[in-house]
């Protein structure tokens, strides 16, 4: 595998370019864009503040950089370095900015939810949508770019609108059968907009584009519901995460489940491979204990690890939750279908070191990778059933239908990675650590070619 040097980020805010060309990343309140294949960069830009959020527009042509603090957001053009656009939300204060898909228009939502504002970057109009809802997702947009479905609350009732792009005009408006709305998201074919209710009471419903309810899905009651929700790519599956530990599974055709997946603390499956990391201190001898090696950092006392496969049955570590604690870490809170909709990785929040991969054809259990500490992101390649992980250590996991393998980060100062994010093209991989960032990439990530570690600097 090949890494690249260290560079700075602040607050994780790194994105690839989606057409895979350029890395922007933050650090405090400049803008750095880079080219990923040389990784020099190309231009850097000064906000007026600390950048709290920042997002590419779709043609890669602008860059969005917002300053909640300040109710402020700069917009910056690749092509044209000398232009920019300031957008100042005064007063009315700002907490949330996105592109609209046509990457032409800014989405500002206000303090307290009191409004959308839409900001043309062409004609310099502005639009106005009152009563958005504040809740875990209240805005989606189709796949195709068509649409935009948003969630509303008014007279202590729940309402989704859904605009067309191009000019912003309501095409439906209609009421939910909800309690208290928390998301929504389309399917991605565009067909089925998916809504779900508070974790207070078990609902997810299910609405066409014209606002008909097509059909209404509850597991059960009087307990807490819905956790995550979502669409399989080829729109064929909406998988659906409970408090209760569980995973559902609802088919396109009926609406109904086909298939339920239970995250239990002993796995007696036979079918289904069991990985669990195994760390080892490597052996110091006293040639390495000399006053050039031991520095603040260093990696030569890093913990090596690797994957052991554990016959059935397998207990698998459980936290129990504290009763007394709002949000209590229970029940399964991430759920990630591979590309080709063949496999479902899940988490369960009291099971935080153990991710679960799911075979979708089978509608089964396939493997199950234990881990040292908790997961704190995993994330498939785009292109491919490879999926990455890290657990906020020095090292990389990466899971194939071929095997498993941990990979230690050569980097120095003992970079651990936080989060990881797959570029378009599936063949690297951006390590995002607390203040730091590194590329790695090898065509061969999780295939059946041995893993080395190549070239590296600092």
């Amino acid at each position: 595998m090949n890494f690249s040097e260290v560079f700075k980020q602040s607050n994780q805010l790194c994105k690839v370019s989606p057409d895979g060309k350029y890395l922007a990343t933050c650090v405090q309140y400049r803008l750095v864009v880079r080219d990923v294949s040389t990784l020099q960069i190309l231009q850097l830009y000064t906000c007026l503040d600390q950048i709290s959020h920042m997002d590419w527009s779709s043609d890669s042509l602008f860059i969005l950089c917002a300053m909640y603090k300040r109710g402020l957001v700069q917009v910056w053009s690749l092509e044209q370095p000398d232009w920019h656009c300031k957008i100042d939300e005064g007063s009315i204060g700002l907490v949330s900015s996105r592109w609209s898909p046509d990457g032409r228009h800014i989405l500002n939502t206000t303090e307290f939810h009191l409004r959308v504002t839409v900001w043309s970057l062409c004609t310099k109009a502005v639009s106005y949508i009152k009563y958005p809802k504040a809740c875990q997702k209240g805005i989606d947009f189709s796949r195709d770019g068509c649409y935009m479905a948003l969630a509303e609350r008014r007279d202590c009732k729940d309402y989704v609108s859904v605009f067309v792009c191009d000019d912003w005009h309501l095409l439906r408006h209609f009421e939910t059968e909800t309690q208290d709305l928390a998301g929504l998201e389309w399917s991605p074919n565009g067909c089925v907009l998916a809504v779900w209710d508070s974790c207070l009471e078990y609902k997810v419903l299910l609405y066409s584009l014209d606002g008909r309810l097509l059909s209404t899905y509850s597991a059960y009651e009087w307990s807490l519901g819905v956790k995550s929700v979502t669409w399989s790519p080829s729109s064929q599956f909406l998988a659906i995460g409970s408090y209760d530990e569980k995973v559902r599974i609802l088919n396109h055709i009926t609406w109904k489940k086909i298939a339920q997946f239970e995250h239990i603390a002993t796995i007696n499956n036979t079918k289904a491979v069991v990985y669990k990391e195994v760390e080892k201190r490597p052996a110091v001898g006293s040639d390495d204990l000399s006053l050039h090696n031991i520095t603040i950092g260093t990696t030569l006392f890093n913990t090596q690890s690797k994957y052991e496969i554990c016959p059935p049955p397998v207990q698998v570590p459980v936290v129990k939750p504290d009763p007394d604690r709002a949000n209590p870490k229970i029940g399964v809170s991430t759920l990630a279908f591979s590309s080709d909709s063949r496999y479902l990785a899940t988490k369960n929040d009291n099971m935080a070191s153990v991710v679960w991969v799911w075979d979708m054809q089978k509608m089964s259990l396939l493997a199950v990778l234990e881990q040292t500490s908790a997961v704190r992101c995993f994330q498939w390649d785009p292109r491919r059933p490879r999926l990455a992980l890290c657990t906020g250590n020095t090292k990389l996991y990466l899971w194939s239908p071929a095997g498993c393998v941990s990979v230690q980060v050569p980097t120095e100062g003992g970079f651990q990675v936080q989060s990881l994010n797959w570029h378009c093209c599936g063949e690297t991989l951006i390590l995002l650590g607390k203040d730091q960032l590194c590329l790695c990439d090898d065509e061969k990530i999780g295939g059946n070619t041995p893993l080395q570690i190549l070239n590296f600097t600092c």
